[in-house]
């Protein structure tokens, strides 16, 4: 991904059908979620990276600044703020697609596991591949995720289950950031499932994370958050709570993969322990939901999951925005269970399949997802002083974007006022 523009450049951006601000407070919750703030016939002047001012064409290019800056004609298009990927798995060895071909045939997740494949699969290639190589892979799928519009990614670690490989991951995703120009905030995955090592054992692997693990990752300041998987097969509420209570103490924000295959109780964990985000929720009961909707707790919906699995069941999206819960959009993006880096996919699934409006995925998989990152005020939306992170897509109307699912409406991406990738348009 090689930047086409300096990175000082001063943009006016005009000649946009539709300016999808999603501008104002976050996070978005309720019929407030729907109000993405579109500025028709829109324009907005970027200046060292940020949006230095925003509204119609006829108001931004009479302003001075907007003659001395270089001129991008949107042509009629629907300009958005990037999108933030709030959950992937963005570093793993290799693609599980022998898996995918067992669940065709009516192989469930458990069974798959058992045959040795699933996540112990991915530890067993990733302990023994070389770090140039996973980071050249990763680096590839963030090319991929930033042409079709993402601008910022959460990467969990999590396919290795010991030291050495949860560091080398989590080295890979802070190289990544520097390297690359999309934004990487690091996650610790170290309890996704208990490996091999472990398997009769979890809590001991638990402790271990506690007591020598976090520490050494905190002082390296190798990720930011701390995140575990809370559910049949993986990790108690009573493992998860004793070793979120250890990241938090270490000064870590707080995940929690809760509710994908049956309800634990890990949503209400999440609520209790004031964690940023409670993530898949497609098991949760209604008295889950109204916890959740009490709380500033962002419940990640992941629609590409239960799409790739084959499952029935998605998170009842609707019931969150009804009890005004903060929700947010995200990929999941894995080898095993949700393998598309297109949020613009995602953005159709949760139309389709969970009923949200349009205008509501997007706020949910810009705004609130920047908002369950701590990242809100700087990026997630259009506004004067915010990073100009923002993507252009080849329609009309925002609601396009989703409707023709499948397709790659984006035609340029902005990083900080950087263009990424371009067709056509610079």
């Amino acid at each position: 991904m090689k930047p086409s523009s300096p990175k000082h450049d001063s943009w006016l951006i005009t000649n946009c059908a539709e300016l999808v601000t999603v501008a104002g407070s976050a996070p978005r919750r309720g019929r407030n979620l729907r109000e993405i703030g579109i500025i028709k016939d829109g324009a907005l002047l970027v200046h060292n990276g940020k949006i230095a001012a925003i509204g119609t064409r006829r108001h931004i290019e009479k302003l001075p600044a907007a003659r001395r800056a270089r001129k991008l004609d949107a042509g009629g298009r629907v300009v958005l703020p990037g999108f933030v990927d709030s959950h992937t798995h963005l570093v793993f060895p290799a693609s599980r697609a022998v898996e995918y071909e067992m669940r065709i045939g009516g192989a469930s997740y458990e069974e798959i596991g058992r045959a040795g494949g699933g996540i112990v699969s991915s530890v067993r290639l990733l302990r023994k591949a070389p770090a140039a190589a996973l980071e050249s892979q990763a680096r590839g799928w963030l090319d991929i995720m930033a042409a079709h519009g993402t601008t910022t990614v959460e990467a969990k670690s999590g396919y290795a289950l010991n030291l050495a490989g949860e560091l080398k991951i989590l080295e890979v995703q802070k190289s990544l950031g520097r390297k690359q120009p999309l934004e990487i905030v690091s996650t610790f995955l170290g309890a996704h499932v208990p490996p091999p090592e472990y398997c009769d054992d979890p809590a001991t692997y638990i402790e271990k994370i506690a007591r020598t693990w976090l520490p050494r990752i905190v002082r390296a300041g190798l990720a930011e958050y701390c995140d575990v998987f809370c559910d049949r097969g993986a990790f108690t509420v009573d493992q998860a709570r004793m070793l979120l209570t250890a990241a938090k103490k270490l000064g870590m924000g707080l995940r929690l993969h809760a509710e994908q295959l049956t309800n634990t109780g890990g949503g209400r964990l999440a609520v209790e322990l004031g964690a940023a985000s409670a993530d898949h929720l497609d098991q949760v009961t209604n008295q889950d939901i109204r916890i959740l909707a009490a709380s500033d707790t962002v419940c990640t919906l992941l629609p590409g999951c239960s799409f790739h699995l084959g499952l029935r069941d998605y998170a009842p999206a609707r019931k969150f925005v009804e009890a005004g819960a903060v929700i947010a959009l995200a990929t999941d993006f894995n080898p095993g269970t949700c393998p598309t880096p297109n949020m613009q996919m995602i953005l159709s699934l949760a139309c389709t399949q969970m009923r949200m409006t349009p205008a509501e995925a997007i706020a949910a998989s810009t705004m609130n997802a920047a908002y369950s990152l701590g990242r809100h005020e700087r990026i997630g939306s259009l506004e004067t002083g915010k990073d100009a992170d923002l993507a252009i897509f080849d329609v009309a109307d925002h609601r396009e974007i989703p409707y023709h699912f499948g397709v790659n409406h984006c035609c340029l991406v902005m990083k900080r006022g950087i263009v990424l990738q371009s067709r056509g348009i610079v």
